[in-house]
This record gives structure tokens, sequence and C-alpha cells, in this order.
């Protein structure tokens, strides 16, 4: 009713919304209680620190936040005060692996076994999204399984084949792969692709392709536990990190 004002009279309002002028009168000359004034200030900051981290935290990691800088309140209250100002976090899901395709997909030969006695044994790859300070960029890593030590990597604005193969050149030049190379993917149309396999055989003759079964994420754990430390721990998702393309 105070917010239209200008527009509606009073005892309109109040007829059509069932209260009384003596009570809507009495409520605007009331004092804001305290707890009132600390709500208005706490929702402010909150809406501050979820801007500040480009609308990409929520109540969770905002609570911790407060926590962290003195301001001892509880994870319901900061629910309440996102909830009623529209706060939620943003949430992209960006389709890394496209397995419509008709390019040859090879067995699951690695079959979850991560354990590898020997460098050059051993090999998975993956690719995954980043947000950085340069704006949303693709990442293809390759690890070896013998000491889980990212080999080989690129970065780009796609996820053309290309960025696999820069890759594997780089892991490669890093670690030679030992006769016999298991090669583990998901089963992406980047590991199916023309350009992928001939130059993965150019650098490894020997080298023997695996692929996770469809759908299936546990296939290639290692991969995936390396990119929620990557973005988890490292806090690339709030942009903070820059990086190149190579």
């Amino acid at each position: 009713m105070q917010r239209h004002q200008g527009r509606y009279g009073v005892a309109k309002m109040a007829n059509v919304l069932g209260v009384s002028r003596s009570g809507y009168y009495a409520w605007e000359t009331r004092k804001t209680s305290r707890h009132t004034e600390e709500d208005r200030e706490l929702a402010d900051l909150i809406r501050r620190i979820f801007e500040g981290h480009y609308g990409r935290y929520g109540s969770p990691r905002i609570w911790a936040e407060l926590h962290s800088i003195g301001r001892r309140v509880s994870r319901k209250r900061v629910e309440r005060l996102m909830k009623e100002q529209g706060l939620r976090a943003r949430r992209r899901r960006v389709q890394t692996t496209d397995s419509r395709h008709r390019h040859a997909v090879a067995d699951n030969i690695l079959d979850r076994n991560f354990h590898a006695a020997n460098p050059g044994e051993k090999w998975v790859s993956d690719i995954t999204y980043l947000r950085t300070s340069s704006g949303w960029l693709y990442l293809t890593v390759i690890l070896d399984l013998w000491d889980r030590k990212v080999i080989g990597w690129s970065m780009g604005k796609d996820m053309a084949g290309r960025q696999v193969c820069r890759a594997v050149d780089m892991a490669v030049r890093n670690r030679p792969p030992g006769e016999g190379l298991i090669f583990h993917s998901d089963r992406g149309v980047q590991y199916g692709s023309d350009d992928f396999h001939p130059a993965l055989k150019r650098l490894c003759p020997t080298v023997r392709l695996s692929m996770s079964r469809k759908g299936n994420c546990w296939d290639n754990a290692c991969t995936e536990s390396f990119f929620k430390t990557l973005k988890v721990e490292l806090d690339i998702l709030e942009g903070k990190h820059s990086f190149k393309e190579v």
C-alpha cells in the first residue's frame, strides 16, 4: 500500500486488501524492529557476495563466506533472505560428449582398472568446460594413471578433434608412451574422429584404444575426479583465473 499511495487512495486499497485504514497508519508509523533492520543489512551483504561471485554461489557457499568474515548467522536465515530476493545460483550445463556419430567405438578394455605399474602404460582423457576471465573455454586433459599426473592438455573455444590431437602431442613429448599403451576416453566424437585416430597411431603405433560405456562416467572416474578438484578447490568456476588458448 505504501508503495502505491501515489496511484491509489489508502481507503480504496484498504478495502480491496481487506485491512483497516487505522491499522495501515499504525503500521506506517511503527518503528522498524531491530531484527528487520538486521535482515535488510544482511540481505544487502548476501546480494553483494552473490553478485561478486557471478551469481554462482548458492546458500551453502554464501553462508560459509559470511562465517569467514565473522558474520555468524544460520543457514536457514541465509536461505530465506536469498529466496525473498529471488537469488538462485546459476548452473551451466554443457554437453561435452556427443556419442551420436558413425565413427568406430572401441571396447572398454581398461574396465575401471585404474592401477598402472609403469609410466606410459595407461592414459585417460576427457574434456570439460571452464568459466574463466576470458570467457567459456573447453579443456582437454590426458592423465597417466601411473602417477595421475596431467601429461598433456589443450584449451580452446571449441571441442574440435584437433584439441585432443594437441593434448596427445604434448603428452607424447612429456612422457613417451609404453609398448601397448591403453588410451581410454569416453565415446565422444572428438575421440572417434578421423583427425584423432591417425594422429594417435602415428605417435604411438602400438596404442590400444579403450572407451567408456555409453553414459557411464564411472568408467573414466579419474578424470572426473581431477576436473572436480580443478573446478571446486581452485575455484575456477568463479572466473578468478585467466587462461590462454594453446
